[in-house]
């Protein structure tokens, strides 16, 4: 029953790791333009390989990713930067 538990807690760990990944590549997608569906998907598909494939994919000119940087707000808002 123990080895059983330790099964079911790794497996748990990577189910984590799994949403996590898919939580990261929609966020990144996101902010640099392309929306949140293709980074879901590749972070849904791909596991960990999906955050880093959206580090390597260039943000499009108007992105948040470009006008406010890639985390939080930016020092200034998008009214303030048109």
């Amino acid at each position: 029953m123990n080895m059983l538990a330790l099964i079911g807690a790794n497996a748990l760990y990577l189910m984590y790791l799994w949403l996590l990944s898919a939580i990261v590549g929609s966020y990144l997608s996101d902010r640099k333009g392309y929306g949140e569906k293709p980074g879901l998907a590749t972070g849904l598909f791909l596991s960990v390989l999906g955050p880093i494939i959206w580090l390597l994919v260039p943000a499009k000119k108007d992105s948040k990713w470009k006008l406010l940087g890639p985390w939080g707000r930016g020092k200034k808002s998008l009214q303030e930067t048109n």
